[in-house]
């Protein structure tokens, strides 16, 4: 499978997951609610306005949304000339589909789903798992090698 048909699996995969989930959450978790899951694991419902951990909270959504939009699009300069890095795939895929989980909550209902929660840790989502898990992959990325 060519890098950009994995990278966009990859990113829809990630954003499909992360939008049924919060829609789930949205749909049977009343704001500030919390479910026990396991133990220090609890299902909550909460609303972030700001980046990543609440970050930049308060400003405009067209800011924060622009500046992902130009964070992302470094990302795909990046990608279009490191297509043959390895992992760079997977890296493109799951910050794309992160973002976009994101920037669509944000758009939509005026603030990111959160509904993860462990403890000593603020909630968190399936998309802000993709983005961490999507940097930890682009620096791999950025170090390896380019594939044959």
């Amino acid at each position: 499978m060519r890098p950009w048909v994995r990278a966009g699996v990859v990113f829809a995969v990630v954003l499909a997951a992360d939008q049924l989930s919060k829609a789930i959450v949205r749909s049977d978790i009343a704001p500030g609610e919390r479910h026990h899951v396991l133990p220090g694991v609890h299902l909550v419902r909460v609303g972030n306005e700001g980046l990543a951990f609440g970050l930049l909270g308060g400003s405009s959504t067209w800011i924060v949304v622009l500046a992902v939009v130009v964070a992302l699009g470094g990302l795909l300069v990046f990608f279009a000339r490191n297509v043959h890095r390895r992992g760079a795939w997977l890296a493109t895929g799951l910050l794309l589909g992160g973002a976009a989980g994101n920037i669509i909550d944000r758009v939509a209902h005026g603030s990111v789903t959160d509904w993860i929660k462990l403890p000593h840790w603020p909630a968190f989502n399936i998309a802000d798992v993709a983005i961490t898990a999507g940097v930890i992959a682009l620096v791999f990325a950025i170090d390896a090698p380019k594939d044959q």
